[in-house]
């Protein structure tokens, strides 16, 4: 029978489970990381959205083989997360169980629902239970939902355990997927011992750094969890910035901030509004999370497996006061621009010096707060291996040029003062998204904010009609 969700728009059809098509050597297993562990208390969702229809219902095998074939890449999507006898650590047994795959259908046009769906509603096109803690043995970690609209459009969403991948390691496995399907070469195949053989896991602790900033702010938000927070309703938004704006406005700071990027100019934009909605002429500091992707500078496969993210934090007096947009902008950059390789690998022997005596790992806690916290995407732009200009989610290409229109990311179980995500648009150049999840009451009041709202940005996925 079929099950229509609470909007009356999405209905799921059918449920299946996809394995990989070649089986895996029995005994394998996949461990995580310090890093990997502390982010279990949340799970990413991406969805991808395609304007022309992929596939007809009866040529659906062929999409579900290339998915099978490209599963045999990544034993860990198809395995099961169970506790190591030896310690009790989370690890992923490599067993084939297979991914479970949701088949459903939109009541609308894509336009339609681009223009007038909310972050909530977005959320149902993705399938998504949390891990029981008790016994997953039995959980799939990895859920894909794949959504048709009527009149031929299709949305593809995933959804993982944070513990296992952040968003550019859910991003490539669907990238591989088109590539295979598209019968071409997986141009970043995942890569699983990046980290894991490092001198770091190996208890060889080498990195040396003049800074304990990391150490010290990982160390706070781990402290902080023991404090219940005050539940509110988030609802999320998501702003799209033409290229042209985004030139002209770096062009305005120019003077104060030369070297300023797209996202020093959103960050600091949306940390100074969200500041003024939160608190109104205050003369205290003003505090931002800001979490940037390492690969690149640790020097790790782009195809990394698993988590290569580090958290920062920024704190500046009168944020929401500033005249000059400009300081605020500067004061983003340069934090941005001076972490260096040091201060990534402190962090990582940080995670890892958490294991208990008998070499468990200690408990997970909030990274996405609770802080203000900005999520920074640059690196998705000039990603290695892909054509320039086009930012590396919208270069999976399932069939000739029907390149993704749009797409989505979201963060599970945010909670606190709320996340920003900053990241490239279909546009390409300078253009940028930003995905914002705060409190309802915030939300909305930023919705109508005039100096976001000068920028003219176009409104996707916000219940709102697009301008």
């Amino acid at each position: 029978m079929m099950k229509q969700n609470q909007s009356n728009r999405v209905a799921v059809r059918s449920k299946l489970t996809a394995v990989s098509s070649r089986p895996v050597n029995p005994g394998t297993i996949h461990s995580f990381t310090g890093l990997d562990h502390a982010m279990a208390l949340h799970s990413v969702h991406v969805i991808f959205y395609y304007k022309e229809k992929l596939f007809s219902y009866f040529d659906l095998d062929p999409f579900r083989v290339c998915l099978s074939e490209i599963l045999s890449l990544y034993p860990p999507v198809t395995g099961r997360i169970v506790r190591r006898e030896v310690d009790g650590e989370w690890e992923v047994k490599c067993n084939d169980a297979g991914v479970r795959v949701v088949k459903a259908t939109v009541a609308t046009t894509l336009d339609e629902w681009l223009g007038s769906a909310d972050g909530a509603e977005e959320r149902l096109l993705t399938a998504w239970d949390d891990m029981p803690h008790d016994d997953p043995s039995s959980w799939s970690p990895y859920r894909i939902q794949i959504n048709e609209f009527e009149g031929g459009g299709v949305a593809i969403g995933l959804s993982c355990s944070h513990m296992q991948a952040d968003p550019t390691c859910a991003t490539l496995l669907i990238k591989s997927w088109a590539e295979t399907h598209r019968r071409g070469p997986v141009v970043h195949p995942p890569s699983f011992d990046d980290l894991l053989d490092s001198p770091l896991t190996r208890g060889l602790n080498i990195h040396n750094t003049n800074t304990k900033s990391s150490c010290s702010y990982y160390e706070a938000k781990s402290m902080a969890a023991h404090t219940p927070l005050v539940l509110k309703k988030m609802g999320t938004a998501t702003f799209k910035f033409s290229n042209e704006v985004i030139k002209q406005n770096l062009l305005e700071i120019h003077q104060t901030c030369p070297v300023a990027t797209p996202f020093d100019l959103m960050a600091a934009l949306f940390w100074a509004r969200i500041a003024r909605l939160k608190h109104p002429k205050s003369e205290s500091k003003h505090s931002l999370s800001i979490c940037v992707d390492f690969r690149k500078k640790l020097q790790l496969s782009f195809g990394h497996y698993g988590n290569a993210l580090h958290f920062s934090l920024l704190s500046l007096l009168d944020v929401e006061e500033k005249e000059d947009l400009g300081d605020v902008v500067g004061a983003v950059h340069r934090h941005v621009s001076s972490q260096g390789e040091g201060e990534f690998w402190s962090a990582l022997d940080w995670f890892e010096s958490r294991k208990e005596e008998g070499g468990q790992s200690g408990a997970p806690f909030r990274m996405y707060g609770p802080e203000l916290t900005c999520m920074s995407m640059e690196h998705m732009v000039d990603f290695p291996g892909i054509t320039r200009n086009k930012p590396l989610m919208y270069t999976a290409v399932f069939d000739k040029e029907n390149r993704p229109v749009h797409v989505s990311y979201h963060v599970g179980n945010v909670e606190g003062e709320g996340l920003i995500m900053v990241m490239p648009s279909p546009e390409g150049g300078m253009a940028r998204m930003v995905t914002v999840t705060l409190p309802e009451e915030e939300l909305e009041q930023l919705c109508q904010d005039e100096a976001i709202l000068s920028l003219n940005p176009i409104m996707v996925i916000s219940g709102t009609r697009k301008a």
